[in-house]
């Protein structure tokens, strides 16, 4: 890997990829055009990048993913998983599911799914620290860190990107990567579909009484689902890492109280289901906003992950949607450089919205079903959610078809998935 460094100012520099956002799918992306050889820059406005040694703290992340077989598959293609288990990460087996205001439970298991585990719990940091040791390996990418992109221009040759430091990119594909605020994505001019979900997610890491059983959990609590998440630090299963999804008043509420009231809260309102619950951090807020872009792509310009879609984190779906984004992407174009076809043309990139769109629009529309359907408190919902969740829990051929779903085995998975 080579490191330009900010005093030196040429006048453009080509690649054959620019990724605006060197966030876990974004640094998957280019690990995955770089591995094939293309000329790839990775441009970050944060000055400096996570390392592994950053991130072997004795408290977990408050930012957690749950990983599905299939991103960890493509983790493992990219060189990355191994380094993730050095660091830690924890399978669950079991996954249960209930309302708190009824008698509606379900229970799946990794047996039931016909695979080895339905997925692992990992922090963000860990997965990121180890996608940057992998590409750091791979000479044909050039990170640009602590510059940010100052102007877009569409040329006959593609994209031009002027920087903030002064350095000038030119490239046939620009991927912006840069989050739900994507601000790439409003210089290029795509709108997006937003809608406030009207809540707030609360994380942040908690010890119980209990150990976890390789288990994670969620309670829907009046239409604020609470899940518990399983983690084990340094062989201790007692550890989990807590979202909860709830009103702009009561986030407010469960961060500012102490350490003692929050983990009162928390173990009351999971019904003491693994004994008293003390948090071993801080407790954190941020608002519950889904979005969408109206389209993906344009000539010689694609979005992934967050850029292109943001979603309820009720299953845990974000990251897994934006590596798949990556991995198709960068399958539809690595065979049209292969080919020397043009790479960043409206119609190879079609080929990735195409696979791509559907998808996510049915995750999306999936979580806001759900917030609708346990959100309500009319006894008719209420009545339905327990009859169908207690009868789903009977048919085992129904619930592996959802695991299956949940897992990530659906539709046509990229090679590097498979």
């Amino acid at each position: 890997m080579t490191t330009q460094s900010q005093a030196a100012k040429p006048p453009v520099t080509r690649f054959d990829a620019v990724i605006v956002g060197a966030g876990m799918v974004g640094t998957a992306l280019a690990g995955l055009l770089a591995e094939a050889g293309m000329q790839v820059a990775l441009v970050e406005a944060k000055a400096s990048t996570l390392h592994l040694d950053d991130v072997a703290g004795e408290i977990p992340a408050p930012r957690v993913s749950a990983l599905t077989p299939v991103s960890q598959r493509l983790l493992t293609h990219l060189g990355a998983w191994p380094a993730m288990q050095t660091a830690r990460v924890t399978p669950y087996r079991y996954m249960e599911v209930w309302d708190a205001e009824g008698s509606g439970h379900i229970r799946f298991s990794a047996d039931e799914a016909g695979t080895a585990v339905l997925g692992h719990i990992v922090e963000n940091d860990v997965t990121l620290a180890a996608l940057n040791e992998h590409v750091a390996k791979q000479p044909t990418l050039t990170r640009l860190n602590g510059v940010r992109v100052e102007a877009l221009q569409t040329t006959a040759r593609g994209r031009w990107l002027v920087l903030d430091d002064g350095r000038q990119l030119q490239t046939p594909l620009l991927v912006a990567a840069d989050g739900a605020r994507s601000a790439l994505r409003a210089l290029a001019g795509i709108s997006v579909a937003e809608e406030s979900m009207a809540q707030e997610a609360v994380v942040t890491t908690v010890r119980c009484a209990q150990p976890h059983g390789a288990t994670a959990r969620q309670a829907f609590i009046a239409g604020r689902p609470l899940a518990f998440l399983p983690l084990t630090v340094d062989g201790d299963d007692r550890y989990c890492s807590i979202v909860w999804s709830t009103t702009p008043e009561h986030a407010q509420a469960l961060t500012a109280c102490s350490a003692e009231a929050l983990g009162q809260a928390l173990g009351e309102a999971f019904d003491h289901r693994l004994g008293d619950v003390m948090p071993v951090d801080s407790a954190y807020r941020f608002p519950l906003v889904q979005r969408h872009a109206q389209h993906y792509v344009q000539p010689n310009f694609a979005l992934v992950g967050d850029a292109a879609h943001s979603l309820h984190p009720l299953a845990g779906q974000g990251v897994n949607l934006g590596l798949m984004d990556a991995a198709v992407l960068a399958e539809e174009v690595v065979l049209a450089w292969r080919r020397g076809a043009p790479w960043g043309s409206v119609a190879t990139l079609r080929r990735y919205e195409r696979r791509r769109r559907f998808d996510n629009s049915a995750m999306l529309g999936l979580m806001k079903g759900f917030k609708g359907l346990f959100g309500s408190q009319h006894p008719v919902f209420t009545l339905a959610r327990n009859v169908g969740m207690n009868g789903m829990n009977q048919l085992v051929p129904l619930k592996r078809l959802v695991m299956r779903q949940a897992t990530g085995e659906r539709g046509r998975l990229p090679l590097s998935c498979r």
